[in-house]
């Protein structure tokens, strides 16, 4: 499939997405938002792939909403605009309960959708230097609506509150202190060392554990606690029953590694 928008590649089993829109500084789109969709969509389905680096060309991550696109999309009525920030929505919604494990690597600005981005990933790896976290939707006369709820699951909702009335723009290590980010690593070290993250856990987890997992995580906060504990049960006993199960179990009695 051809993008305009993003670049996709697959490295034994880790796929590669990097935003492309580096003259605007990756900044979202309705083409964007649909083509991340998309590609997500389609990683979903590959069997092979077991985890995604998702990472931005140029000198940003992602620095939000694309601001023209935006002043030109207020201009038409609600039902369009309600359709275009659902369509974010989906996207995030997406990435945060793909099957596959996801990692950001942060290598420049990730603001407003951009910040969003991220925290909806598994693990955020951020760039000492130019790697930085943010959501001044405040200070532009906007709200950082849509990428809350994901801000709220990675930080907590004091630190999410505070972070998001300030407008902040924070730092990788600011960023890690605050629960935002996984790890700050050195800038020309940042994609080499997402892509040896992703390969260890790729090879190192199993991948119907990661799926089931990552489902748990999904659906428990939806439902009351007497439900959520019946469906963790059911969980539980399900994955007795899998392959995957038979085969760790016995590799841990003998004492060897299994290799997934």
């Amino acid at each position: 499939m051809n993008y305009t928008t993003l670049t996709y590649k697959a490295v034994d089993r880790v796929a590669v997405i990097t935003m492309n829109r580096p003259d605007r500084r990756n900044a979202l789109d309705d083409v964007m938002i649909r083509e991340l969709t998309e590609v997500f969509t389609m990683v979903n389905r590959t069997n092979h792939t077991r985890a995604v680096v998702l990472t931005g060309a140029g000198a940003s991550f992602c620095a939000g909403m694309d601001l023209d696109y935006l002043q030109r999309f207020a201009a038409k009525g609600e039902p369009e605009n309600l359709e275009d920030a659902r369509n974010l929505s989906k996207m995030l919604q997406q990435i945060h309960t793909l099957k596959k494990i996801v990692i950001a690597a942060v290598n420049g600005p990730a603001l407003g959708g951009g910040c969003g981005i991220a925290a909806a990933c598994d693990f955020v790896l951020v760039g000492r230097e130019k790697g930085k976290l943010g959501a001044p939707e405040v200070k532009l006369g906007f709200l950082p609506a849509v990428i809350l709820i994901y801000l709220i699951k990675r930080m907590g909702s004091s630190r999410a509150r505070e972070f998001v009335l300030q407008g902040s723009i924070v730092s990788a290590d600011s960023a890690m202190s605050n629960g935002l980010a996984t790890d700050v690593i050195s800038d020309d070290e940042l994609l080499d060392r997402s892509m040896a993250y992703a390969d260890t856990l790729a090879t190192t987890t199993s991948s119907s554990s990661v799926v089931l997992t990552k489902e748990l995580f999904a659906r428990i906060d939806e439902m009351p606690p007497r439900e959520a504990l019946e469906y963790a049960s059911s969980l539980n006993a399900l994955t007795r029953k899998t392959e995957d199960f038979k085969k760790g179990i016995e590799s841990f009695l003998k004492k060897e590694k299994p290799t997934w």
